[in-house]
Parts: C-alpha cells; structure tokens; sequence
C-alpha cells in the first residue's frame, strides 16, 4: 500500500494521548506529510498540529483523512461514519489502523467507488505473499529487536534512520505496524499475515537493494514473549539482518500483559536474536542497545545507559533523549572496516 500525503489527522473527541498514537507518531516523525489535526467537541489532546477542518484541509490540499485514534478492540464508532463520508466527497483518501474495516461498512464502501477514493485498512494487508525461501540478497539490513513489546522498537527505528540520513547513508525505514506504515507511507502489518508466509513478507519489504543501501526494519513482538514470539522469529528470519539493536524499557516487572511472568534479560536476549537470526544471515551482530529511560531523570538515564554500554561492550542509548548518533557511527565503522577487509581479500 501506499498512502497519499499530506495528511488530515482525525484525533475526533479524544481525551487520553495514548489514544491518539497514530496521529502523534505521524505527526512527531513526519510532520511535512500532515496538513493539520482535526478534532470535535469533547476532545482535549492535541497533537501540536494546526487545527482545521474537512473542507479547510481539502482547500489546502490534503490527500487522505487518517483516523488517527484508537481504542479498545479497535472498533469503528458509526458515530465517525458522517465525517468520513465528507472526507470522501472531498476528495481524500481514508486512512484506518483499526481492527474494524472501513469496506465493511457499505455507506463508506459506496462512497469510496462512487468518489473513485481509496480505503486503506492498513492493519490489514491485501497483497499476496509467498513463503520464505532464505536466499541472500543485496543491500544491508538492520533489525530492531526487544526484550518485550511496546519498548521502542518503531521509535528506535526511526531515531537510527534520522541519524543514518544525517551521516549521508542512503538508508529507508521498513514499516511493519500500523503506526509505522503510517509515518512511511507504506509497509506492511506483520502482526496479521499469516504465519506461514512471515518470513516471505519480510523478504518482500525489504528487497534486493544497491550495496550500500541500509533498510532499518521496524521490530515487532519478542522471541521471550509467549503470544508474539512468532511474529519476531518470521520478522528475524525473513529481513536476514545484517545489525541487530537490542530495544529495552526500565522498570518494568512482567511481559507486557502477562501479571506474572518473568522478563527475560538483555543477556539473554542477545543470545536469543543471534541464535534466531543466524539461520538466514550467519554473520549477523549486535551493534547497540537502546533503552527508553523515561521512568527515571534524564542523569539517572545517562548512569544507566553509561553502565550497560560498558556491560556489553556496545554503545547504549535512549534514541529520544540522546539520539541514536552513536550507535550509527559504531555500525559505520564496523561496516567501513568490513569492507575493507574484503576488498584486501578480493585484491590478495
């Protein structure tokens, strides 16, 4: 898929932030896609965007309407039903993360055609995938990876395209969540592929590129999470990562969801993601540690990070607070001495 900018963000009556997350992601990683946010009485989150509404936002040019709340269960309030159908009369795409699909709901199903505008469902994916087949390709490819969900990965991978783009790398962001596909434009929801053809679909995200081209793929799940574990491993398998970075958040006492269960180490999960990930790319590496510090003071984050890169030997961050600059300049280097290393073998 691949949606049209700029941007409509309908926040609608929002009041949690946490609610509004595809529009704040998109809005804080692309704003130059976004035209503005629009909300409706009741609301009182913003996502800093300039407010307009339907048709102010058609005059200036917006390309597609994107629902960008959430809620629980990922339903579809018919109550939003009206302002799409004005988006569609106005010339714009809709753009949906819900479980719910918008061509599921014949008014805007109707609408759509007779508008000759596109519904993007995008936490479900159309196009057709094939099985994993493990056959190396070109071009370079780094992976996020977690100790659990939800601690950075999406955030991580878009810190370390920003700062590979201010290096001169010629380098891409490879979307697999909802959020994700939004800020880029396209990509794929990996989390609702069917399992067989994971690997398949992270073979076509990422395909054969120019030698020195880098593809930072957004990680999902982890392989130490009993429901998620699956689509990390088809993730690993299927983007043959040549970088690893390992994504962690502080403080937290379970796996996300599960009261109860045992988080597993970064040790750990180190030893896990190089296991997995050697199966279709045996020199895979670690090359940084990212960690979301929020819980704690910006000092205290910074002792923190200061002490794992020592633990492990790896440059650690909180790719927010600190920018994920130096764990780029330690990926470049290793690379740069990589490549020397083989033009001297191939001149021998």
């Amino acid at each position: 898929m691949h949606i049209a900018s700029p941007y409509l963000l309908f926040i609608g009556d929002a009041t949690d932030q946490l609610s509004i997350k595809m529009a704040r992601g998109v809005a804080d990683w692309r704003p130059e896609l976004c035209i503005a946010e629009y909300s409706v009485q009741g609301c009182t989150v913003t996502t800093g965007l300039e407010q307009l509404d339907i048709k102010q936002a058609a005059a200036r040019g917006a390309k597609s309407f994107v629902l960008g709340f959430a809620n629980s269960g990922g339903v579809l309030d018919k109550k939003w039903l009206p302002y799409i159908i004005e988006a569609l009369e106005s010339g714009m795409d809709i753009v949906s993360g819900l479980h719910d699909k918008l061509s599921d709901f014949p008014e805007v199903a109707a609408k759509a055609k007779a508008c000759n505008r596109q519904l993007w469902d995008i936490r479900h994916p159309e196009a057709e995938f094939v099985t994993g087949t493990g056959v190396k390709r070109p071009g370079k490819r780094l992976l996020t990876v977690g100790t659990d969900c939800s601690v950075g990965k999406m955030y991580t991978s878009l810190s370390l395209e920003k700062s590979m783009k201010k290096a001169g790398v010629d380098v891409d962001f490879r979307a697999t969540g909802q959020c994700g596909i939004l800020i880029a434009g396209s990509g794929v929801a990996i989390d609702c592929v069917v399992s067989d053809f994971l690997s398949g679909a992270s073979e076509s995200l990422s395909p054969a590129a120019s030698d020195d081209h880098w593809d930072i793929i957004e990680g999902q799940g982890s392989l130490s999470h009993p429901a998620f574990a699956g689509v990390s491993l088809g993730l690993l398998h299927g983007s043959q990562p040549d970088a690893l970075v390992i994504c962690h958040d502080l403080n937290r006492v379970h796996m996300r969801g599960l009261p109860g269960s045992q988080l597993p180490s970064i040790a750990k999960t180190i030893e896990l993601n190089l296991e997995a990930a050697k199966l279709t790319n045996p020199d895979a590496k670690v090359i940084g540690i990212t960690v979301n510090t929020s819980s704690v003071s910006v000092e205290e984050g910074k002792n923190i990070c200061a002490h794992l890169g020592k633990e492990f030997s790896l440059p650690c961050v909180d790719p927010l607070r600190d920018s994920a600059d130096s764990i780029v300049a330690a990926l470049l280097t290793r690379d740069s001495a990589n490549t020397s290393t083989a033009t001297g073998a191939i001149t021998a």
